[in-house]
């Protein structure tokens, strides 16, 4: 028995969407609840699989299906498909799985051709109207099936009014359409060779094969990437009998939604148009009316829409968005789905749908996406103010910035103090970037992906940042950046979109985010059902506010190097690494370790109560100091006798320390161990900042967190360090400190049962863990394979935006299992980027680990992400 391939509206129901797609799942609802929409039929997905398999070629066992298909349809509906005196008349439109709005094509009007408009127009009596349908067909069909622009048309069809007089489509008499179907065939056959088709069979055959070809459109391609959308879920094709708007003045055509989708107020919102078809509302050809008028101007068929719109709703406990007909004073409802909503619409849609009872608590948390809290966390642009668009690069880090451009740090610093708002635009930003990023509205980078040095500190300072903007070339000899045949000098005023990835020319107005009731309340339901605390990655007293502010539960990141690049704190930095001698060095430490103690209390002070997880010194040594070919620059440049001896010495520290690949080099508790006095005054610093918090009250819950441990000896030798060091500084004092380890090493998760001895906690860094799994460089792959990697496939995601559970999570699983083995209170988590991200949280909550930690800004995202988790296990226990 052959694979049933095409459903009759009748056959299917809302269940079926993986086989019929969403429009064709939710048609065949409508019509099993009694709703009235146009009879048809569904081709299936499976369908478009196997047309791809065939090399774009239809089965003959579809065809055949199909023509049966067809075959109740005339039936149901009286008229024959190509009958010249009553023609059926069909559209034939995609309808994906997961809702694609305007991605894939529509064609309206199909089975007329030379003899059948004359039958429509003497059935009608209306051969104005019969052609007019007749145009839109063959304009569709050129455009979608046989390839002709579609600016060719309209050309065409300009010319036409023009020489008419006729300013709008309803100006235009019969003549001027039969006219103009004649041009558009003549266009058709000079452009492909062909006659446009007049047998109707062979009309539909290739629309059919145009609309499953549309998947692989490259918007629609762009549209999947962009919302994750699986490239293999196919298209269904929806065939349905044709109701027109455009008979007369009782006709008409609209789009509604159930509710206003711009701020979830409980109202119908949308627009419809007078004797106008299908696309007319949205393609812009008049202006339409909103739908609060249709209330006078057709009473009956408004009451009639406000019922179907609050059924719909109703049945599928969500806002709708309904497209409809209205044939000679009769409505009909051609298609239902779920409403694309802005950020503030979707809070307010979830809290109220729960306070109406439509929906679950639980269910409300499941319709809540990163995107919507991207956007109300973070300030946006005035989207009617952009001009220019300069280039578009990667969407580094959400919200929008205005400034003037500083193609280096010193300058966006200097600036920044005289008062100026700066976009920091460099190639790429290294450690020592630091103080101009912390000065910048922005950063912007033309190398990097989304897990660049730069992407990552804009995220966790909560700053707009647009990395890998290849479509600029950064000039810094000459201080500009050149997009296209646009120069923008040092000083010129851009606008960054840290959610698009677009850099826009001019200061473009900004509006600000705003926390609102509906978000406070969808975090309190949230708060209520998750398991998995939420920490923050936070390296300074003001980022610990803020994520409090956020409702973080406990710090667990603070990356102390960030501590040193404040420029008067790198000089002493600098001049520690440059000592010759250990007194030399301690020296140095000796000036740093006040500047410590005063971040830390700081910290402690803003996380009152909560656990602070203090990473010791992480990055080589030769990031505190600038490039070799930056100093030399500088010696060449200088006639001073004392500043030539100083470049000299630091150009000698620089190749000293040079490694081949520093990040596998001397860094992390390799540093702590052959320099031990760096690590100690670190210590001694953390330790001095609790008691003195705890003498003002301060319930301090210190945890020391060790890095790129990969052998347990390692952390077995530093441990002792911080027990020694805590004892002399605490003395009588009770401290309930941890001490732990940062898993990114892979041989420390297959040793973590014996490192387990040794620690406290485990936090997984994920960032590098993920780098030495995979042996890519972060910075190096997505800069030049990661793109193609995932472009073919090679690759689902990006392993550094989304955790690889299959590599990377069964190391971190392994390593939690064997160190809970040992002890099985050990506290565990991540901190690495992916903790801000849902299908990583996700995976984090399955395994069992206790927390995630993310940038201040993602926490109300994490916090809604851990509830889903747990939601959507409770959800599968219960299968």
């Amino acid at each position: 028995m052959s694979l049933k391939m095409v459903y009759g509206f009748s056959e299917g129901n809302a269940k079926m969407k993986a086989l019929l797609g969403g429009k064709g799942a939710n048609l065949a609802e409508m019509t099993r609840s009694g709703l009235p929409v146009p009879h048809g039929f569904t081709i299936t997905t499976e369908a478009s699989h196997d047309f791809f398999q065939m090399g774009n070629r239809m089965k003959d066992d579809l065809l055949a299906q199909i023509q049966s298909a067809l075959t109740r349809l005339e039936s149901d509906t009286g008229q024959r498909f190509g009958d010249a005196d009553n023609a059926l008349l069909v559209s034939v439109r995609s309808g994906s799985v997961t809702s694609m709005p305007g991605m894939m094509d529509t064609i309206l009007n199909l089975g007329l051709n030379d003899d059948t408009v004359q039958g429509l127009a003497a059935l009608t009596g209306n051969e104005r109207f019969a052609y007019d349908c007749y145009r839109r067909l063959i304009q569709m069909f050129g455009s979608i099936v046989l390839g002709v622009e579609s600016y060719h048309f309209e050309s065409l069809l300009h010319k036409m009014k023009k020489n008419t007089g006729a300013k709008l489509d309803q100006d235009v008499t019969s003549e001027g359409w039969r006219n103009l179907v004649d041009e558009y065939k003549s266009c058709i056959k000079m452009k492909t060779g062909r006659e446009f088709p007049q047998q109707v069979h062979e009309q539909l055959k290739m629309a059919v094969e145009a609309v499953f070809k549309s998947w692989n459109n490259n918007r629609a391609q762009i549209y999947r990437k962009i919302n994750h959308i699986p490239d293999d879920q196919g298209t269904a094709v929806n065939v349905q009998r044709m109701v027109f708007g455009n008979k007369g003045d009782d006709c008409g055509t609209g789009v509604v939604f159930t509710r206003n989708p711009s701020n979830g107020d409980n109202e119908l919102f949308g627009e419809y148009l007078v004797n106008a078809q299908g696309e007319d509302v949205v393609a812009g050809v008049r202006t339409p009316y909103p739908i609060d008028t249709l209330k006078v101007a057709m009473p009956e068929i408004y009451e009639q829409l406000a019922q179907v719109c609050k059924l719909l709703e109703r049945h599928y406990k969500d806002m709708q968005d309904i497209e409809f007909t209205v044939e000679n004073g009769k409505l009909y409802v051609l298609q239902t789905r779920t409403g694309k909503r802005n950020a503030q619409a979707a809070m307010k849609l979830a809290v109220d749908f729960v306070k109406e009872g439509i929906i679950s608590r639980e269910e409300a948390l499941q319709r809540i996406e990163a995107s919507h809290l991207d956007q109300l966390l973070h300030r946006g642009i005035d989207e009617s103010k952009v001009l220019e668009l300069l280039a578009t690069g990667l969407p580094a880090s959400p919200g929008a910035a205005i400034g003037v451009a500083a193609f280096d740090a010193d300058t966006a610093a200097e600036w920044n103090r005289t008062g100026k708002q700066v976009i920091l635009i460099r190639p790429e930003t290294t450690p020592e970037d630091i103080h101009g990023v912390l000065a910048s509205e922005g950063v912007l980078t033309s190398r990097g992906g989304m897990t660049s040095h730069a992407a990552v500190v804009a995220r966790g300072m909560g700053k707009p940042c647009v990395c890998g903007c290849e479509g600029v070339r950064i000039d810094l000899e000459a201080r500009r950046m050149i997009a296209g045949d646009r120069i923008i000098g040092e000083g010129e005023w851009v606008t960054l979109d840290g959610a698009s990835g677009r850099v826009i020319l001019g200061a473009i107005p900004l509006q600000d985010a705003a926390a609102t009731t509906e978000l406070l309340q969808i975090l309190e339901w949230a708060d209520e059902i998750r398991k998995l605390r939420v920490y923050a990655n936070a390296d300074n007293p003001v980022d610990a506010q803020t994520a409090r502010s956020f409702g973080a539960e406990g710090i667990g990141l603070c990356r102390t190097e960030h501590m040193f690049f404040a420029p008067s704190r790198l000089t002493v930095m600098q001049r520690m690494i440059m000592a010759d001698t250990t007194d030399e060095r301690k020296a140095a430490l000796a000036q740093l370790l006040p500047m410590q103690q005063s971040d830390f209390e700081g910290i402690f002070q803003a996380m009152d109560g909560f656990s602070v997880t203090i990473r010791l010194l992480d990055p080589p040594l030769h990031e505190f100091l600038p490039k070799a070919s930056e100093l030399q620059r500088k010696l060449d440049d200088t006639d001073s006798i004392e500043e030539k001896a100083l470049l000299a010495q630091m150009i000698r520290k620089v190749h000293s320390l040079h490694e081949s690949n520093p990040m596998l080099g001397l860094r992390g508790c390799r540093l702590g161990i052959l320099y031990p006095e760096i690590y100690d005054m670190q210590i001694e610093a953390i330790f001095n900042a609790a008691a003195s918090c705890m003498d003002r009250g301060v319930s301090v819950i210190p945890e020391i967190m060790i890095p790129l441990v990969g052998h347990a000896s390692e952390l077995e030798r530093l441990r002792k360090r911080v027990d020694r060091v805590a004892g002399q500084v605490m003395q009588a004092r009770a401290c309930n400190y941890k001490v732990g380890t940062m898993i990114e090493v892979p041989r420390a998760a297959l040793t973590a049962r014996q490192i387990a001895a040794h620690a406290d906690f485990f936090s997984f860094g994920t960032n590098d863990l993920t780098q030495m799994t995979f042996g890519y460089s972060r910075d190096d792959a997505e800069g030049k394979f990661l793109t193609q990697y995932l472009d073919q496939k090679v690759l689902q995601h990006n392993p550094f935006q989304a955790l690889d559970t299959e590599g990377v999570g069964q190391l971190i699983g392994m390593a939690v299992a064997a160190g809970r083995s040992l002890k099985p209170a050990l506290k565990t988590g991540i901190c690495g980027e992916h903790g801000g991200e849902k299908a990583s949280i996700a995976f984090c909550h399955e395994i069992g680990l206790d927390y995630v930690s993310c940038s201040p800004f993602r926490i109300p995202m994490a916090r809604i992400a851990a509830a889903q988790a747990e939601i959507e296990q409770i959800h599968r226990s219960e299968l």
